[in-house]
């Protein structure tokens, strides 16, 4: 059965056209701004067809589909039903990936995964770059715009999914890369409580130095001394400028943001200033979590083997940076200080490549330093600190599935598992999947009979399922391997992870509030 796309919802901004034409007010500033409202009724018969809509963003690196169009008011979201439903179908709402700079709802769809019948999906789009996160701890700009772009979404999913066949008790979020380190920070929210009960997460967590952001007022003075402006200790003016300056160019300028050696992407979700208004985030993920003081649910929870191949297009020009300063490569959520982090670049040097140089001969070093700074560390540090407040429902999974027809990796004669393989195996490639070898249609199919079972049951691998028994995470960080033939393995042996450890208890910076009082000066790449 092949899903229809039947229904698209929208959001408005508290701008109006009216304002940019007769006082010539900056729409593209004040849709940073404001949070969304809900979106219009209607009486008659609405158009609801496929636009290619995106938010404001770098167009010339975002590779987005044919025929798009970037909105100013681009806060749709598409309801994905599989044909003659009788019953009402648990729902699972995707929140897209692209470092929270880039991309779309429909950037990846879940036509197939609904196909099966027993699910019904939504996507959706959110403001991006800093439209969606200047966080600068004031009235007007307190930070997570696009993070409340999420929460508007899904209490509407709470409010109407019953109208297309779905359960608004049985709703899952579902994410990959940034998309899921936004559902693992969603998790951590008040805001969020009673608006959905599982969570997916492939290839980001919330404890990833790019998830939340570590010093948001001083990421926004960098961007804002990037594009010339210098009075940046100002914080009024500072504002100004972010209010004043053009829409397009605000986006236009967030490419390097996606490229950034020390993996933060300066403009993502913040810890809020304490405004007397209700904040999205009060505490830094690793706060709450360490407390244990947030909501229990069932967890899918789990990395791509080769996650850090996500930076190989960048290797031949980092190789050499890494070489001459390390510095550079630091997380930014470690070091108190220069001094601090001119030790960690010493050390994460020398675990990751020894005496040797970076070079060609060592790209797997290479690769391996990202997947644990990125994604690999902070997914295993975020789903211990689960099992330790309680939750006994953690599944915590490694995908290691390379089709045959994948390339080499550059210098060598071995094929990985990319960042977020799992989701390019869960949702629809843009290619015909009739054409795809049929080891992976094989795994293809799988994987979408794993998440359909998590979304309907919270469990993968329910009772009678024909699959290896995948029972919850053990305090040794049990997890399933992920392959055409998977294997619960009662260990996940990470190296890496007792150094990572002992680097975090000693150097951990836990995000924080906009402060203009404190100095936290950070030498940005």
């Amino acid at each position: 059965m092949l899903p229809q796309l039947l229904y698209q919802w929208r959001q408005v901004f508290l701008v109006s056209i009216y304002c940019l034409s007769q006082f010539d007010i900056h729409l593209h500033a004040h849709i940073l701004l404001l949070n969304a409202l809900p979106p219009p009724t209607w009486n008659t018969t609405f158009d609801a067809t496929e636009q290619n809509i995106l938010c404001q963003q770098p167009v010339e690196v975002a590779a987005p589909p044919f025929g798009y169009q970037v909105k100013e008011q681009c806060l749709i979201a598409n309801v994905f039903v599989p044909e003659n439903i009788t019953k009402d179908l648990p729902v699972v709402v995707y929140v897209h990936g692209g470092g929270y700079q880039i991309g779309s709802g429909n950037r990846l769809t879940p036509r197939k995964l609904v196909g099966t019948g027993e699910v019904i999906s939504v996507t959706f789009n959110y403001r991006l770059g800093p439209q969606g996160f200047l966080c600068l701890g004031t009235d007007t700009a307190p930070g997570n715009a696009g993070m409340k772009d999420m929460i508007k979404l899904l209490k509407w999913v709470q409010k109407d999914i019953h109208n297309f066949g779905g359960n608004p008790n049985e709703v899952t979020i579902a994410g990959y890369s940034a998309g899921s380190a936004a559902v693992d920070v969603l998790l951590l929210s008040k805001m969020t409580n009673g608006l959905f009960n599982k969570v997916i997460l492939e290839s980001g967590s919330n404890l990833n130095a790019f998830s939340v952001q570590i010093d948001p007022l001083e990421n926004a003075k960098w961007f804002a001394k990037d594009l010339g402006f210098n009075n940046t200790n100002d914080i009024s003016a500072l504002e100004n400028f972010y209010l004043n300056i053009k829409y397009d160019i605000l986006a236009s300028h967030t490419a390097i943001l996606l490229t950034r050696p020390d993996g933060v992407m300066v403009f993502a979700p913040c810890v809020e200033k304490d405004l007397g208004q209700e904040m999205f985030l009060d505490k830094s993920p690793a706060e709450i979590l360490e407390s244990g003081n947030f909501k229990k649910l069932p967890l899918l929870y789990g990395i791509s083997d080769f996650d850090g191949l996500l930076h190989m297009n960048n290797f031949e020009k980092w190789k050499r940076k890494m070489n001459e300063n390390f510095l550079y490569f630091v997380p930014q959520d470690i070091g108190h200080n220069k001094r601090d982090r001119e030790k960690l670049a010493k050390k994460l040097k020398s675990l990751y490549f020894g005496r040797e140089s970076v070079s060609d001969n060592n790209v797997l070093n290479f690769i391996d330093f990202f997947s644990d700074v990125m994604i690999k560390y902070g997914t295993m540090r975020s789903a211990r600190l689960q099992l330790r407040a309680g939750n006994d429902k953690v599944y915590l999974y490694d995908f290691t599935f390379v089709d045959e027809r994948q390339p080499f990796i550059p210098h060598t004669k071995i094929r990985g598992a990319m960042h977020c393989a799992q989701t390019a195996a869960v949702l629809d490639l843009h290619i015909d999947e009739d054409k795809l070898s049929e080891e992976y249609k094989r795994m293809k199919t799988i994987m979408r009979e794993l998440w359909a079972n998590f979304i309907a049951y919270g469990n993968p691998v329910p009772d009678g399922y024909d699959f290896p028994s995948w029972p919850p995470m053990t305090s040794k960080l049990s997890y399933m391997v992920l392959n055409t033939t998977s294997e619960y393995k009662h260990a996940f042996v990470y190296e890496k992870m007792r150094f990572w450890d002992d680097i975090v208890k000693k150097f951990y910076k836990y995000p924080s509030a906009p402060n203009p009082n404190v100095d936290n000066s950070y030498i940005f790449p």
